[in-house]
């Protein structure tokens, strides 16, 4: 899809159709079917902590690739998200950091454990994207990219802790009674999931399923939410939370667990052990990762703050290999 010029133009671009309960955004391809994208998670620091220079490669690897939109993993604003839709922390670390044109195109984001600390509703008010046309934030909903689909899940809700620590307050206006909001986004997931025909299907969400790095699992969404995603042949699943760039595999289903985290401030040195057989890359540093989905594959890439590649890793109709790609 061209950049986005204007509020209007994004309404027309987008075909929005509701699933079960999850809104459904349609984005163009490319004239071959294939889609280009990168992925940031864990960013928002007013280009402090290396964002800049994370935004700077994301700008140089997006205009080589062509990319057609960028994925956020949440944490989008620390440390608190924002104060409302006046805070000028919207400009100094979305609007004013991620300046490169081929950036400028249309972002989908998800909200992120520090958002939840900040006014959660104001990053999912369409005011941002008046202010900033590229800006799309909701709770959870679904993209039909070509043969792909995404699936955006709010997972912030889903940590017991949140809900009982004192040392911050999180914005649960729209999230009460949390039961009932976790029941139903389940079964809204796995209703989109199971009425899906794509022949690619990613889940995104903020918290990591398995991870080796700081947070490490998340156990509330292995028992709840990675059950749904087996039972419907996900692919990839797509997450931030851990400040760190990484792939696992699932040593019982396709499933592979990628972690973008890495925007800006890395958590340096807290790398739990993992069993080898299933941690295929690890680093524990900043960067983002770029992907390319095509008829018969995807190909992944791993990129640090200088633009050297760290990881790559491909998936077709047939068989999975770590190689060369066209990224």
């Amino acid at each position: 899809m061209a950049m986005i010029k204007s509020p209007a133009v994004l309404l027309l671009a987008m075909v929005v159709v509701v699933v079960g309960e999850l809104q459904r955004f349609d984005h163009a391809v490319k004239s071959d079917g294939s889609v280009r994208f990168l992925v940031v998670g864990d960013w928002g620091r007013r280009g402090l902590y290396n964002q800049s220079h994370v935004a700077y490669q994301m700008g140089k690897v997006g205009e080589k690739m062509d990319v057609d939109f960028i994925i956020s993993t949440g944490d989008n604003f620390y440390d608190s998200g924002l104060v409302d839709v006046d805070d000028p922390a919207f400009y100094e670390s979305f609007t004013n950091v991620y300046t490169a044109p081929s950036l400028q195109k249309q972002w989908y984001s998800v909200l992120g454990n520090h958002d939840y600390r900040g006014n959660a509703l104001a990053q999912l008010s369409p005011v941002l994207t008046q202010r900033d046309n590229k800006w799309l934030c909701l709770r959870s909903y679904m993209l039909h990219a070509g043969n792909t689909e995404f699936f955006f899940v709010d997972t912030t809700p889903f940590q017991d802790k949140y809900f009982t620590e004192t040392e911050h307050n999180y914005d649960w206006r729209g999230v009460l009674p949390r039961a009932n909001y976790i029941a139903n986004l389940l079964k809204d997931v796995d209703i989109a999931l199971k009425a899906s025909s794509a022949k690619w299907k990613i889940v995104i969400g903020h918290h990591t399923i398995f991870s080796a790095g700081d947070h490490g699992n998340t156990q509330e969404l292995v028992n709840q939410l990675l059950p749904i995603l087996k039972a419907n042949d996900v692919n990839l699943y797509i997450n931030g939370h851990d400040h760190c760039l990484q792939r696992i595999s699932s040593p019982d289903s396709k499933l592979q667990f990628l972690t973008s985290g890495g925007g800006s401030k890395a958590w340096r040195g807290n790398t739990n052990p993992w069993n080898r057989n299933e941690m295929k890359f690890y680093y524990d540093g900043q960067g983002f990762m770029a992907g390319e989905i095509t008829h018969d594959k995807i190909n992944l890439a791993f990129y640090d703050i200088f633009g050297n590649i760290l990881h790559k890793w491909s998936e077709s109709d047939q068989y999975v290999y770590s190689g060369s790609s066209s990224l």
